[in-house]
């Protein structure tokens, strides 16, 4: 045994003498059967060795296909094949909604809708009007932190990516996960300009495709700064604002040229929610998320911790002034005039205006202080303004008490009784006929047909001068001259100096009771103070194109004529009366000649007051837009006070220039004394005055009635030479229609209003000899 142990022994070394093969298999299994068959015939019960090589083999298939590391190949592996196919389902998607797009050489950038831009005299902005809200701004005319804060919080990769950002994408993912709800979009600020240039809103997997493509041609065809100013300026802010011009001015009232830090961040943080975060709404929410948009742009290195602390103690401007303001009923106005001047707006243009902002502030306020002090109590809710210089045009023009509340502009389109504010027209109408200021009539009850019109203090003066009659506003003495002149000539002298409305020819019309615009009557009084010459009203100077083409520019330079020097200056004087000593004492100017007249509807439904200066012609007037009246409210009340506030205001810094005519009287008999000092008062007889028993000029034209009237009360010899009487003036309308509704200046009428009055009262009759001395003209005129 010995001896074969030794001979297995000589075995085993020629296995481990050297290194094992795969050909010594062949070797260890022919001395395991040598060995195998040796103990069989040595009856060993030992069972022969298992065969080893097998098992070799079959190992390292184990090895390689079992534990952790074969599962993670196999992931990595189907992982693999799912991405491509993945990539592959992607381009055919690519390609399948790109083909229904339309060809890229067909692509374009829609044009931006045009904008409106309304300036001021001085060039500031009144407002912007059009779709947008704003003009276009270029990024070197912004402010420079509105750019830096949108990059901030909307996409700070902006200037490496290429129109698609995967890694914010995948940020987004993980964030959006983590939080379980949308808290941040992986589109880039490339990608939210194609949605908004090209495609719906609607979230669909076509139009995110289309949205990826777009973008991708975007990059390939306009720069980096380019993309980012057609985003600034097209993107909305909410409140109907589109682009940081629009919204800036919507927001803060101010130009994106001006916007400060903490500004910029409140405009970057609107892109999340625009309506939800607006200041506008919710200024704390929009305070906050101004809060994250600086934390980003300090992140980014755009600001340092100093501006941040400086921006967050900044408190912007409140929303709601950007919806105040009197410029936005000019605005209003111009846009209604806009095209019928160039037509249809293709392209953005400014619009040069006449108003001067200073004053249409001052005019606002005025309003605005005269209703909060008396307007409750007075149960006046509603106010209006138009002021105007010599040529028409108007500077200042307030159509409300607050534009916020309501829109509708009381100046220009609201149409009411003017009530004795008319009636420089009808005295105007009778100077043209040959009467003078000088010239007497009877403040006594009259009766013209079937209407019986009184004064507003049911109290008569007796024999007055036209100066005084109108100072005082007595409407026996305007009925009288309507009906000397005849309707229509008033009517034909009011439509040459401005009035527009339709007038209804009848006698009423002396106290106001044809519906007209404040600013149609305002600018009719401006022939008064500019010494006889149409004054067209207008807003709009000059339209040009954002290059500076002029496309429209006014020529109202050269007006017509409507009044002559001596009228003019006439009427001028006798206005004067009505602010020295008339119903208009309240809207005396310390330092300026003034002139003007009141009107008051019944019942006090509207009240007005007209006046001038050698500077504007301004109208006021007070009322309610329900057409309730007031409590006792005249034309020499509230609107003479604010007329006074506004003008004192206007003026302030120029030196004093007398009125047309230097409120001095042709033919008056004081040697030029001021009216105020010449014209009768109350009816009192004065040196050189109707009842002095002298004659009104020495140089009296006889064919006047002033020439008459001294002959008449004079009782000299005179009395046989009186000249031949004006014919009479037929109203072209006498005997048909109704009298319009008592709703007469400065007082009511009384009796039957159903009957146009006939055209008879106030026409001098001819004599033939010597009558019986008249104590009155309406006993002369009558024939008595």
């Amino acid at each position: 045994m010995a001896g074969r142990g030794r001979s297995g022994d000589r075995i085993e070394p020629s296995f481990s003498g050297r290194p094992a093969r795969d050909d010594d298999e062949f070797s260890l299994d022919a001395d395991d059967r040598i060995a195998g068959s040796r103990s069989q015939r040595r009856g060993s019960s030992k069972p022969p060795p298992q065969r080893a090589a097998p098992q070799k083999r079959r190992e390292p298939r184990e090895r390689e296909g079992g534990g952790l590391f074969g599962f993670l190949r196999r992931v990595i592996y189907w992982c693999v094949v799912l991405f491509i196919w993945a990539g592959i389902g992607l381009a055919g998607l690519v390609v399948y909604y790109g083909s229904r797009m339309p060809s890229a050489s067909t692509w374009a950038i829609p044009e931006r809708p045009p904008n409106v831009k309304i300036t001021a005299v001085d060039g500031s902005v009144i407002a912007n009007r059009g779709a947008t809200g704003g003009e276009a701004l270029s990024l070197e005319n912004m402010s420079p932190y509105i750019p830096e804060a949108v990059i901030a919080i909307e996409d700070r990769r902006f200037y490496s990516h290429f129109g698609v950002d995967p890694l914010g994408l995948g940020r987004a993912v993980v964030t959006n996960f983590t939080a379980g709800h949308m808290v941040q979009g992986g589109s880039t600020l490339t990608q939210q300009l194609a949605k908004n240039l090209f495609l719906s809103p609607e979230r669909t997997l076509e139009r995110k495709v289309q949205e990826v493509l777009l973008s991708l041609w975007l990059e390939q065809k306009y720069t980096k700064d380019q993309i980012l100013a057609m985003y600034l300026n097209r993107v909305f802010f909410g409140s109907n604002a589109y682009g940081v011009e629009a919204a800036s001015r919507r927001y803060f009232n101010k130009s994106a040229r001006d916007v400060n830090l903490g500004e910029a961040a409140v405009l970057a943080g609107l892109l999340k929610a625009p309506s939800r975060l607006s200041p506008a709404r919710d200024p704390e929410a929009a305070n906050a998320r101004a809060q994250l948009v600086l934390a980003a742009m300090r992140e980014q290195g755009f600001i340092t911790d100093s501006e941040v602390k400086t921006a967050m103690s900044q408190t912007p401007a409140s929303a709601k002034s950007y919806w105040s303001g009197a410029g936005h009923y000019v605005a209003d106005m111009v846009m209604d005039e806009l095209p019928g001047l160039i037509g249809e707006v293709k392209e953005d243009v400014i619009v040069d205006t006449t108003i001067d902002k200073s004053l249409e502030k001052k005019a606002e306020q005025s309003l605005v202080d005269v209703l909060d002090k008396e307007g409750g109590k007075l149960d006046a809710s509603q106010a209006a303004l138009v002021s105007i210089d010599g040529t028409g045009a108007i500077r200042a023009l307030v159509g409300g008490r607050d534009y916020a509340t309501s829109q509708f502009n009381r100046a220009v389109k609201a149409k009411r009784q003017p009530g004795s504010s008319f009636k420089p027209f009808v005295y105007a109408a009778a100077l043209e006929k040959g009467l003078t200021p000088f010239s007497v009539f009877n403040d006594a009850p009259i009766r013209i047909g079937d209407w019986t019109p009184e004064n507003y203090e049911k109290k008569y003066n007796g024999e007055v001068t036209l100066a005084t009659a109108l100072a005082k506003s007595l409407n026996t003495v305007a009925a009288q001259l309507v009906m000397y002149d005849g309707p229509d000539q008033v009517i034909k002298l009011a439509h040459r100096l401005g009035i527009e409305s339709e007038l209804q020819p009848n006698a009423s019309i002396a106290l106001g009771t044809s519906e007209v615009s404040l600013m149609e009557l305002t600018a009719s009084y401006a022939a008064f103070m500019n010494g006889g010459y149409k004054a067209t009203p207008h807003v709009i100077r000059r339209v040009t194109t954002a290059e500076g083409k002029v496309l429209y520019e006014n020529t109202y330079d050269s007006p017509p004529r409507v009044l002559s020097e001596q009228i003019a200056a006439q009427m001028d004087t006798m206005m004067m009366g009505v602010i020295d000593n008339g119903t208009g004492k309240s809207a005396k100017i310390p330092g300026w000649q003034a002139a003007g007249k009141t009107g008051t509807t019944q019942n006090s439904r509207d009240a007005l007051f007209v006046g001038f200066t050698s500077n504007l012609t301004t109208g006021v007037w007070f009322g309610n837009d329900d057409g309730k009246p007031m409590k006792k409210v005249t034309g020499g009340g509230l609107p003479a006070k604010a007329w006074k506030e506004f003008m004192i205001a206007a003026h302030k810094g120029l030196s004093p220039a007398p009125l047309f005519g230097n409120g001095q009287l042709i033919g008056d008999p004081n040697n030029g004394q001021p009216m105020a000092q010449a014209a009768p008062a109350d009816g009192q007889a004065g040196n050189g005055q109707a009842g002095s028993g002298q004659p009104m000029t020495a140089e009296a034209p006889p064919s006047t009635i002033g020439g008459i009237i001294s002959g008449v009360f004079g009782g000299n010899d005179n009395a046989n030479r009186y000249p031949q009487a004006p014919a009479r003036q037929q109203p072209a309308s006498s005997g048909n229609g109704p009298v319009p509704p008592a709703d007469i200046a400065e007082g009511g009428g009384s009796g039957d209003e159903s009957m146009v009055p006939p055209g008879d009262v106030g026409s001098p009759q001819t004599t033939s000899s010597v009558q019986p001395r008249r104590t009155t003209l309406l006993d002369l005129i009558m024939g008595q």
